[in-house]
């Protein structure tokens, strides 16, 4: 159990480490600026040029994944509470409802996390 958890601790450590050495930006030249004035403006190209519908639809998916997890683990809070409370001073049924509340709080977290990073993440592009 120990070995266990200690090795996702070094996993989410990794994790996070490397994804701390992120790519450079690297500038680009928009050929929309200067194409899409006066008369070519209602093309179809340039009238799609800022519609990022890609990015919207990635953003949503991830979303609602995220949404998943954070209430599947909401539920998991609930049914380990349920399951401490209902556990009569059994110290092996305490000690499994300790560790779903345990597990299901670090989802959570995780799930909160994974909210912010791709937030920030998508918003970037």
């Amino acid at each position: 159990m120990k070995l266990q958890m200690k090795s996702s601790v070094i996993a989410l450590a990794l994790m996070l480490g490397v994804g701390t050495y992120a790519a450079a930006p690297v500038g680009a030249i928009n050929v929309f600026d200067n194409s899409c004035r006066g008369a070519n403006a209602r093309t179809t190209v340039c009238k799609a040029k800022n519609d990022d519908s890609a990015s919207k639809l990635v953003r949503t998916i991830i979303n609602l994944l995220l949404y998943v997890i954070g209430i599947v683990s909401v539920i998991m809070i609930i049914v380990g509470g349920i399951r401490y409370t209902i556990s009569n001073g059994d110290a092996s049924n305490i000690k499994t409802a300790k560790d779903t509340i345990l597990y299901a709080v670090v989802g959570l977290v995780v799930a909160l996390l994974a909210y912010a990073i791709v937030n920030f993440v998508v918003a970037q592009f």
